[in-house]
C-alpha cells in the first residue's frame, strides 16, 4: 500500500515505522523538505520524503499526524490532493488541564472532514502515546493493544483495520465518525488520569464476562 504521512514528528514516525516494516510505501510530507529526509532516511525501507502535498497525492492512504486545528488548515490547504483518500486523523485536541477544546463543537475528526470533505477521514491511534506505538509489537500481557476504530466508509475502515494489524495491533470497531468524539474525550480523561493522578486506567473496567454483571 502507498501512504502518505503529513507531518515529520513523533507520531509520523511511530507509525510510519511499523508500516515500512511491514513493507508498504511511505511518503513523509513536512513543510522542512530536510526534517522529512531526516525522518525518511531513517525509517529505511524505501521510505522517501516529500513536501506535503506530493505526500497527499502519494497514495490512497494518508495519515494525518498533526497538532489539532493544524490538521484542518493543512487538509485544507490541500483539499483536492485529499479527495477520495483515505485519511486517518490520530489527533488529540486536549489542552490545558488535560481538557477537552472540543466540547461543545465538532470533533477534531469531523472538523478534518470538514477540511477536506473528499476525503474519507477514520479516527485511529489516538489513544496511546507516541512510544507505545514504537514497541516491536504493542503487547500486554500476551496480548496485542486493541485500536479503536471510527469512521463512514467501509472500504476506508478496511484499509485502517490492515494497518492497525500491520502495527502489530488488533482493530476494534467503535462505531460511526460521529463517535469519534467520545475517542477524544477518552483520551482527555485518559491522559489527565494517567499524568495528572498516576492512575492505572486500566483498573477501571471489569473483564468482559463481567461486563453486563456477575453472572449465577
Amino acid at each position: 500500500m502507498r501512504i502518505g504521512v503529513l507531518s515529520t514528528g513523533n507520531m509520523a514516525d511511530a507509525l510510519a515505522g511499523h508500516w515500512v516494516r511491514a513493507g508498504h510505501e511511505v511518503t513523509i510530507g513536512g513543510r522542512d523538505i530536510g526534517r522529512a529526509q531526516r525522518l525518511a532516511t531513517r525509517l529505511g525501507g524505501g521510505a522517501r520524503a516529500a513536501g506535503l502535498r506530493a505526500a497527499a497525492e502519494s497514495g490512497p492512504v494518508v495519515l494525518a499526524a498533526l497538532p489539532f486545528g493544524a490538521g484542518a488548515q493543512v487538509a485544507r490547504e490541500l483539499r483536492a490532493a485529499l479527495d477520495g483518500k483515505v485519511l486517518i486523523d490520530c489527533s488529540n485536541p486536549v489542552g490545558a488541564g488535560f481538557r477537552l477544546l472540543t466540547e461543545g463543537g465538532p470533533s477534531a475528526a469531523r472538523q478534518l472532514a470538514g477540511a477536506a470533505p473528499g476525503a474519507h477521514v477514520v479516527k485511529a491511534f489516538n489513544l496511546c502515546h507516541e512510544d507505545v506505538w514504537r514497541m516491536r509489537p504493542p503487547v500486554f500481557d500476551g496480548r496485542p493493544l486493541a485500536v479503536p476504530v471510527c469512521g463512514d466508509d467501509e472500504a476506508a475502515l478496511a484499509r485502517v483495520r490492515r494497518l492497525v494489524r500491520d502495527a502489530g495491533c488488533e482493530p476494534l470497531a467503535a462505531g460511526g465518525l460521529e463517535r469519534a468524539g467520545l475517542l477524544e474525550a477518552t483520551a482527555a480523561l485518559f491522559i489527565a488520569l494517567w499524568v495528572g493522578a498516576g492512575a492505572d486506567v486500566q483498573a477501571m473496567a471489569p473483564p468482559l464476562a463481567y461486563a453486563a454483571g456477575p453472572r449465577p
